[in-house]
């Protein structure tokens, strides 16, 4: 199991040190550049945004990007999905299909264990070739039925999902 470990973008300089990464061939169709995923997140801070750069474990390598957002205050906003939404999942194009991506979402159930009211995670994808939809499947995410931004939300559930022998360090 590959495990990553987030660190919190909150500076500038931390923001930077994810601008390097790249997208696989396609995956633009269903993900924007870092760049503007922060234009992003500073024009909805209702959705409560919480970027981190998601390095490899045992190298301190950064492999990727994560963005979700954190805790939406009721009552929620129609076109939101929350209170908890994996927003952004950036795995960098040399480090695909090595378990980055599940490890990050492993981290970030570790980490909404510890916030209130956490027991969905949501996220959503287009369909297509390309399209992370198999993976998240994959991992345990359900379709709800539900179409928010021409996109499919797809939904996790987070009771009991925490891994017990986690190292309780979390992002």
């Amino acid at each position: 199991m590959t495990r990553v470990r987030l660190r919190e973008l909150v500076t500038e300089e931390d923001r930077a040190s994810v601008l390097g990464l790249r997208l696989g061939p396609g995956q633009d169709r269903y993900l924007d550049t870092i760049e503007s995923i922060f234009v992003e997140a500073e024009e909805e801070r209702r959705a409560m945004p919480r970027q981190w750069a998601v390095h490899d474990a045992e190298s301190g390598e950064l492999v990727g990007f994560t963005m979700i957002s954190d805790n939406i205050p009721e009552p929620i906003d129609d076109d939101l999905v929350g209170p908890y939404f994996l927003w952004k999942l950036f795995v960098d194009r040399d480090h695909q299909r090595r378990g980055y991506g599940a490890g990050t979402i492993d981290e970030l159930v570790a980490y909404l264990a510890t916030r209130p009211g956490a027991d969905v995670l949501c996220t959503s994808c287009a369909d297509g070739p390309g399209s992370p939809r198999a993976f998240y499947l994959r991992y345990g995410f359900t379709d709800t039925g539900r179409v928010m931004w021409g996109e499919n939300v797809l939904a996790l559930e987070l009771t009991d999902r925490a891994d017990p022998d986690s190292s309780g360090e979390g992002p």
